[in-house]
């Protein structure tokens, strides 16, 4: 398009034919895109991923996933192979970020449910420490069936550098803000920018700066 480069167009593209797409604007860009990422676009690693998360009541009274709303794929889709869902390439990693309302917290802001789950686990779910148990299918090249991966998650898995955690909701929170998402309530451009600046951690290329520049001038236009 010109002046809008549409890229849910790009998106759906990409989505329908299992591949990636990248809007070029610069030569830093077209580095990032065409050479540093070109081999986690040219070769797949696993094929059909999926990621389904289940969360404790007992422990986690809300959640919400941000993000991946075209990829949201139903319950029952999970085990079935022959429903498709993305690529992983080599090099390549995935973060899904999920809001959570502890229980007992005051920020909750559903009502209390008066049965705990369909299947009546309320008291298992008590007695465990887990947060939530994540699961993930995944077809090798070639195969045409799907393995799977099992952890449970307690509060002292710590995989992440806390950094790295901290800069992602950052990027999460300014998409939610381009976005007009109503669940930021009172979290301003001026915090996202204080809480990627103070996270910014090894930026070898400055993409995490050009980050913060572009919440800046975010706040600019604003004005």
């Amino acid at each position: 398009g010109m002046g809008n480069y549409h890229d849910d167009t790009m998106e759906l593209l990409a989505d329908k034919g299992n591949g990636n797409y990248g809007y070029i604007d610069s030569l830093l860009e077209a580095k990032k895109v065409m050479v540093q990422e070109m081999s986690g676009t040219m070769y797949a690693l696993a094929k059909d991923v999926k990621i389904q998360v289940e969360f404790n009541p007992s422990k986690v009274a809300e959640y919400r996933l941000i993000g991946y709303e075209t990829r949201a794929l139903k319950n029952e889709d999970f085990n079935n192979d022959r429903v498709d869902a993305g690529d992983v390439g080599a090099g390549h990693t995935v973060t899904a970020i999920y809001e959570m309302t502890p229980v007992g917290s005051p920020a909750i802001k559903l009502d209390e449910r008066r049965y705990a789950d369909s299947s009546g686990n309320k008291a298992s779910a008590n007695t465990s420490d887990e947060l939530a148990f994540v699961k993930i299918r995944y077809k090798k090249p070639g195969q045409s069936e799907s393995e799977l991966i099992s952890t449970p998650v307690r509060p002292t898995d710590q995989a992440l550098d806390a950094k790295e955690t901290q800069f992602a909701a950052a990027v999460a929170a300014f998409g939610q803000h381009l976005k007009g998402s109503k669940y930021l309530e009172n979290f301003s451009l001026k915090d996202i920018e204080n809480l990627a600046s103070a996270n910014r951690g090894a930026d070898d290329f400055g993409y995490r700066a050009e980050f913060v520049n572009l919440v800046r001038q975010a706040q600019i236009s604003q004005r």
